[in-house]
């Protein structure tokens, strides 16, 4: 055998390692390739139900807002009616209800003058003594002396 024979064959050992190399490489791919391929489809199949279930759920969403957005703008067609009505009473009640707790201030005033130190109902030192509870005035004569 010669020199060239011998660098024949281990040209030819070299190539017959490489390909078989590369024969494994693509068996190995195409595994590879169909497992991502069923589980493409496998995929596939679980996604559309769950986009269908998510339209609905989205459609049901829109539909539960819409039903809000009414039930919001009549609550704000309620409160506009109830402020109306609350400044109505306030403007036909609230005049006359001032007036009468005026009226029955200036009563109890002149009720308190009447008795008053100096327009000569008691004496002075007794005037000293009075007290007022709850808007009223008490007389001197109700209270107890102290001993003492």
């Amino acid at each position: 055998m010669t020199g060239g024979e011998v660098a024949g064959i281990l040209v030819a050992v070299f190539w017959a390692i490489l390909v078989s190399f590369l024969a494994v490489v693509l068996v190995r791919l195409a595994q590879t390739l169909k497992a991502t391929t069923r589980l493409v489809a496998d995929v596939t199949e679980q996604a559309v139900p769950l986009l269908s279930d998510a339209s609905a759920t989205v459609r049901s969403a829109q539909t539960q807002l819409d039903r809000v957005d009414a039930i919001a703008s009549d609550v704000q067609e309620v409160t506009s009616n109830a402020s109306a009505l609350s400044t109505t009473v306030a403007s036909t009640f609230g005049g006359p209800l001032v007036k009468v707790a005026a009226f029955g201030y200036g009563v109890r005033q002149a009720m308190g003058r009447r008795g008053a130190p100096g327009a000569g109902n008691e004496p002075a030192e007794r005037a000293t003594r009075r007290t007022v509870v709850v808007g009223r005035t008490l007389p001197a004569g109700r209270f107890r002396k102290k001993k003492g």
